[in-house]
């Protein structure tokens, strides 16, 4: 049984940093997209930053570039996402989400969330101005 379960939420205040790590368990694939998806109060769910554990391309939201990097540690089988320069805009709840098996050239597209089959319980990001 597939399992991602998320870690290293918690409340900071603007300019501050905070890393994510979402944990997978139960597949053996190297090769999947990974992404951290985020749902503000009221919002629809949107993309952060996915990673392609085989080829290792990474893709952001524009609203996070420059301040959120995506990576991975295959041996533990985790994801990490860390944030820096957060802002208020920041808070959310943020989801790791897999596709699993994929090749090391597939593009782990931001928009085609429904690509993503597996999605952990979230943990919640706060960001006080």
């Amino acid at each position: 049984q597939v399992q991602l379960v998320e870690s290293g939420g918690g409340s900071v205040q603007a300019g501050g940093s905070l890393r994510l790590s979402c944990a997978g368990s139960g597949y053996t694939y190297r090769r999947n997209c990974m992404g951290w998806f985020r749902q503000a109060p009221g919002k629809e769910r949107e993309g952060v930053a996915t990673i392609n554990t085989g080829g290792g391309s990474t893709f952001y939201v524009d609203s996070v570039k420059g301040r959120f990097t995506i990576s991975q540690d295959n041996a533990k089988n985790t994801v990490y996402l860390q944030m820096n320069s957060l802002k208020p805009e920041d808070t959310a709840m943020y989801y790791c989400a897999a596709q699993l098996s994929v090749a090391g050239s597939w593009i782990c597209s931001l928009r085609r969330r429904t690509d993503f089959v597996y999605w952990g319980q979230g943990t919640q990001v706060n960001v006080s101005s």
